[in-house]
C-alpha cells in the first residue's frame, strides 16, 4: 500500500501502482469525469500514470492553470494528427501550450498554407476528437526514437532527439499519430469539444534566422462550445481596447522607423498623462521618505561586471557604446540598481542613517528581438519607477511591508482591485542560475513570505521565477477583461551589497553589510500605461486625463466667453481645450466623445448672458447648466477623490 496526501491534508491508502484517475474515481465519479491530469509531488503527470510511492497528489481540472496547459498541449497533438491526415508528408517542430491556447511549428514543404485552410483543420480536429482516442505514453530508447523519426523522415524531431539523454525519451500516441513528447496529456481526445485556429505566422526553427522558416499555427480549444463563444467575444472586446489602436486615436504615443523599432515617442497628450503618473508617484514617495536621484543613461562595463548582470545577461541586454578612446567599454544602461549602489558608496554610513531610500525614474535600454516588440508592452527603451532601499537586516521586513503598502496604494488609485501576489523563489534544482549563499537566500525568502503573510496578501509560490540575485514579490493584476498582467515588483537582495562592498557602521562600531530592496510599483511607465489604457479602454480617471474638459462654442460669437472660462479653469490646474472648429455643435460633441474627453462645456447665447456652462459628461450625457465656479469645485472635488 502507498499513502496519498490530498490538498486538504487528508491521507488515503491505495494499492501501489494506483493512478490519479483511480484516486479521483474513489472520491467521486463526477470529479473523475473532469480530471485532466494530476500534480504528483509537484510534477504534472498523466492521470493514467501509475504512482509507485507515497506521494502528495492534486487532481487537475479545467479550473487549474496546469489543467488548462495540459488540455492545450494535448490539443496541439490533436491538431498535428489532423494536419498529418489532411496533408501527408507534413513535418513537425514543437507544439507547446501558451498562455491562451497553443501553437505548432509545421513544415508543409512546397505547400502554401493560409487562413483559408483553417475551417478544414478545425472540422478534422473535431471529427478526430469524437473518437475519444486515449493519449498513450511509451518510454523509448534514444536509438528507437532516432529509428522511428528517420524512417518517418522528420529532421526536426531528430534535431530535438540529439540533445536528449538516453533514458529520458517518451513517445505519446493517439489514434494514428505518434509524437516525441515528455507529456503530460489529458486522458483522451474526447474532452476537446470546441476548436478555433486563431492565426498563422512564420517562425525560424529553434529561433535561428539562419535555419528554415516554419509555419506557426496558433489555436485554442475548450471543453465547451459556450466557452469558445465567450472567449471570441473577449477577443473582440480586447481589439477595441488595444492600447496601440487607442494610443493612436487618443494621440498619446507613436513609433518611427527612423528613430528605431521599439523606441516610443510620447506625444503631448501622452506626455501629459505620463507626467501626471510621475508626479503622483513622486508625491507618494516623498511622503514615504524617498530621496530622488538621477543617473546617466550609460555605464562602464566594470559596473555591470561587478554587479553580475554582465555575466548573466551580457549578450541579451547590453548594447555597447562606441567611444573615441580605444579600449573603453561603455554600455547603454539596462538597469539602474548598480548605479544606485555607487551613490550609496559616496559617503560613510551609520546604522542611524538607515534606511536610505533612493528613487529614480530611470530610462533603461534592452535589445529585444524585433519579432518580440509589441506596442508599449515590449519595447527597447523604457522608464522604470525604480527605487532601491538600503537597510539593516532588522529593518528588512518592515521596509518590505511599507513598499507593499505603496504598491497597493497605486493599484487602488488606478482601479486595479483584482490582484494576486506571486512569491518568486529560487529553483532548488538549478542553484547555478543564482548568486549568493544559501543562508542569505533563506533569509531573503523568509522576509518576503512573512511580510506578505502579515499584510494578508493572497499569494501563490512560483519556483524558479526569482531574480538571479534574490527572491521577489511580483503583483499579478487582472484587468477589466480578466487578463493577467505582471505589474509591480519588490525584491530582497543580500548579494549586490556584497558584490559592491557596501557598508555601514553599526552600534558596535563594526562594519556591516546593508540589505538592498529593489522596487518598482509601476514596473515601467510604458508597460503600465499600456495596461492602464486597455483596462479602462482609454477612459482614464479624471485626475489622470490629459484633457479634462473641452469647451464647445456654438458659434464664433462665443469664443471670447469660452476663452474666459478656459482661463478660470486652468488657473486651478484643470487642463483642457477649446474646440474652435467651424463645425455644428452635434459634430463637436460626437468628436469629443470619440476622444474620450471627460467633460464637454457647451456655451452659447444663454450661457454667455447668464454666466453659465451647459455640461455634458463622457458616456453619461447632459448634466444640465451650472456656473463655472460650481463646475470648477465639482471637478476639484472629483480630482481630489
Amino acid at each position: 500500500m502507498i499513502n496519498i496526501t490530498l490538498p486538504d491534508g487528508s491521507v488515503r491508502q491505495y494499492d501501489k501502482g494506483t493512478t490519479s484517475m483511480q484516486i479521483a474515481m474513489s472520491i467521486s465519479e463526477g470529479l473523475a469525469r473532469n480530471v485532466l491530469a494530476a500534480e504528483v509531488n509537484g510534477q504534472v503527470w498523466d492521470a493514467s500514470r501509475p504512482i509507485e510511492h507515497d506521494s502528495a497528489v492534486k487532481l487537475l481540472t479545467w479550473n487549474d492553470t496546469n489543467g488548462k496547459a495540459t488540455f492545450w498541449h494535448s490539443s496541439a497533438h490533436l491538431m498535428a494528427e489532423a494536419l498529418e491526415a489532411l496533408y501527408p508528408g507534413t513535418k513537425f517542430g514543437i507544439g507547446p501550450a501558451i498562455e491562451t491556447g497553443f501553437y505548432y511549428d509545421v513544415d508543409f514543404g512546397d505547400r502554401v498554407f493560409s487562413q483559408d485552410d483553417f475551417k478544414q483543420i478545425e472540422d478534422k480536429m473535431l471529427e478526430l476528437a469524437k473518437n475519444r482516442e486515449e493519449y498513450i505514453r511509451k518510454p523509448v530508447s534514444k536509438a528507437e526514437a532516432i529509428e522511428y523519426f528517420t524512417e518517418k523522415g522528420d529532421e526536426y524531431k531528430l534535431d530535438l532527439i540529439k540533445d536528449l539523454p538516453d533514458g529520458s525519451i517518451t513517445f505519446y500516441s493517439q489514434g494514428n499519430f505518434t509524437d516525441l513528447c515528455r507529456g503530460p496529456h489529458i486522458p483522451n481526445t474526447g474532452f476537446v469539444k470546441a476548436v478555433k485556429l486563431m492565426n498563422v505566422a512564420g517562425a525560424y526553427w529553434r529561433g535561428d534566422e539562419t535555419r528554415k522558416q516554419l509555419t506557426r499555427i496558433y489555436a485554442v480549444t475548450f471543453p465547451k462550445q459556450s466557452e469558445l463563444t465567450d472567449y471570441l467575444h473577449l477577443i473582440e472586446e480586447a481589439k477595441k481596447r488595444d492600447h496601440r489602436k487607442l494610443g493612436k486615436e487618443l494621440e498619446l504615443f507613436a513609433f518611427s522607423e527612423k528613430v528605431g523599432m521599439g523606441l516610443p515617442l510620447w506625444l503631448p497628450k501622452g506626455t501629459a498623462l505620463r507626467e501626471r503618473l510621475v508626479r503622483f508617484m513622486q508625491t507618494a514617495q516623498v511622503k514615504a521618505g524617498y530621496e530622488q536621484v538621477i543617473t546617466p543613461h550609460i555605464g562602464h562595463k566594470n559596473l555591470y561586471v561587478t554587479s553580475g548582470h554582465y555575466e548573466k545577461y551580457g549578450k541579451d541586454s547590453f548594447q555597447p557604446i562606441q567611444t573615441p578612446q580605444e579600449g573603453e567599454e561603455f554600455f547603454l544602461k539596462p538597469m539602474n540598481c548598480p548605479h544606485h549602489c555607487e551613490i550609496y558608496k559616496t559617503k560613510p554610513r551609520s546604522y542611524k542613517d538607515l534606511p536610505v531610500r533612493y528613487a529614480e525614474f530611470g530610462t533603461v535600454y534592452r535589445y529585444e528581438q524585433s519579432g518580440e516588440l509589441h506596442g508599449l508592452t515590449r519595447v527597447r527603451g523604457f522608464t522604470q519607477d525604480d527605487a532601491h532601499l538600503f537597510c539593516r537586516p532588522d529593518q528588512v521586513k518592515d521596509e518590505f511591508k511599507k513598499v507593499i503598502d505603496l504598491v497597493l496604494y497605486v493599484f487602488s488609485a488606478l482601479g486595479f482591485d483584482d490582484y494576486t501576489a506571486q512569491v518568486s523563489l529560487r529553483d532548488p534544482e538549478n542553484k547555478a542560475k543564482y548568486i549568493g549563499t544559501d543562508e542569505n537566500w533563506a533569509l531573503a525568502e523568509r522576509s518576503i513570505i512573512e511580510a506578505a503573510d502579515e499584510k494578508g496578501l493572497k499569494t501563490v509560490v512560483e519556483l524558479g521565477e526569482a531574480a538571479f540575485y534574490g527572491p521577489k514579490l511580483d503583483f499579478m493584476v487582472k484587468d477589466a477583461l480578466g487578463r493577467k498582467w505582471q505589474l509591480g515588483t519588490i525584491q530582497v537582495d543580500y548579494n549586490l551589497p556584497e558584490r559592491f562592498e557596501l557598508e555601514y557602521t553599526g552600534s558596535d562600531n563594526q562594519k556591516h553589510r546593508p540589505v538592498m530592496i529593489h522596487r518598482a510599483p509601476f514596473g515601467s511607465l510604458e508597460r503600465f500605461v499600456a495596461v492602464l489604457i486597455e483596462h479602462c479602454a482609454g477612459n482614464f480617471p479624471l485626475w489622470l486625463s490629459p484633457e479634462q474638459f473641452t469647451i464647445l462654442p456654438i458659434s464664433e460669437k462665443y469664443e471670447e466667453y469660452a476663452k474666459k472660462l478656459s482661463d478660470i479653469l486652468k488657473d486651478s490646474d484643470i487642463c483642457g481645450l477649446i474646440d474652435f472648429r467651424d463645425e455644428k455643435i452635434g459634430r463637436k460633441i460626437r468628436d469629443a466623445e470619440v476622444k474620450k474627453i471627460p467633460y464637454m462645456l457647451i456655451v452659447g447665447e444663454k450661457e454667455a448672458a447668464e454666466g453659465l456652462v451647459s455640461v455634458r459628461k463622457h458616456g453619461q450625457g447632459d448634466l444640465g447648466s451650472m456656473t463655472i465656479e460650481d463646475f470648477k469645485q465639482q471637478i476639484i472635488k472629483e480630482i481630489t477623490v
